[in-house]
């Protein structure tokens, strides 16, 4: 049985925040494998649009049997299963999960893109990363978190939850 090293991102900044995180996190770990590391959760301003409610986000550290894409079906059938609905691409969000790495693998075509094509210039991505995950390298920049943290010139506002 293969153990793959997964590291996903999970967002909501609509309704009971937390909750979503919550549901997210159980569907997570019954369907795609055993959670190693979980960061805090953290609350930031949304990104590229204004007028919206903050976001919560937390970053998880998954170990899972399943390729890449089988991932990638399965958080698009979780974020479905808790609620999400697909119309604006920065628009608001019940759940957002987003892949950051999968081991070291980099993919690049329709659909999926891994490592996170954003992630280096994201704060609200590499803070809580950073916590569970400051010496892992990212494949394509050969860079560790914590470089790409310091590197980061986001200046939003990324503040610990208080929960």
């Amino acid at each position: 049985m293969m153990n793959n090293k997964v590291f996903l991102q999970l967002g909501s900044n609509m309704g009971g925040r937390e909750e979503y995180l919550q549901n997210a996190y159980k569907l997570l770990a019954e369907e795609i494998g055993a959670i190693q590391k979980e960061s805090k959760i953290y609350e930031s301003v949304p990104w590229g649009v204004e007028n919206q409610n903050n976001f919560l986000n937390q970053v998880l550290e998954i170990q899972s049997e399943f390729s890449a894409e089988e991932v990638l079906e399965k958080v698009l059938q979780i974020e479905d299963k808790i609620g999400r609905i697909r119309n604006e691409k920065w628009g608001e969000r019940i759940i957002d999960i987003d892949i950051l790495f999968y081991n070291d693998l980099i993919v690049e075509k329709e659909g999926i893109c891994i490592p996170h094509i954003h992630l280096q210039s994201r704060k609200f991505v590499l803070i809580p990363l950073h916590e569970i995950a400051p010496n892992f390298i990212h494949p394509k920049y050969n860079k560790t978190i914590d470089e790409l943290l310091q590197e980061c010139k986001d200046i939003e506002s990324v503040e610990e939850y208080a929960v």
